[in-house]
């Protein structure tokens, strides 16, 4: 997958609800009551299905983008880490 690579799979799980799938999931359902203000349809009674849709879609990609962030950090703390095991000289313990 392009999105997160297979390493990636060693990391633990995110949390089911994280700030990004929540803030993702309130965007998704604003955007459907705005597009039913936008078509002069009752905002909250109207297309309710939509809401629903709407709200799980940026639930799922916000986790998926949490997920795809911690493994970035994670990829960048071992490289780090690397780099401070490979140049001892440099990073002397404060004494």
């Amino acid at each position: 997958m392009v999105f997160l690579p297979d390493e990636s799979r060693s990391l633990p799980p995110p949390p089911l609800v994280n700030k990004g799938s929540v803030w993702l999931g309130f965007t998704g359902w604003v955007a459907a009551m705005l597009d039913n203000g936008f078509s002069h349809r009752p905002v909250i009674r109207s297309g309710v299905h939509r809401q629903i849709l709407f709200a799980t879609m940026g639930w799922f990609v916000g986790y998926y983008l949490v997920k795809r962030m911690e493994y970035v950090h994670a990829k960048q703390d071992r490289e780090l880490f690397e780099y401070v095991r490979q140049h001892p000289e440099d990073f002397k313990a404060a004494g």
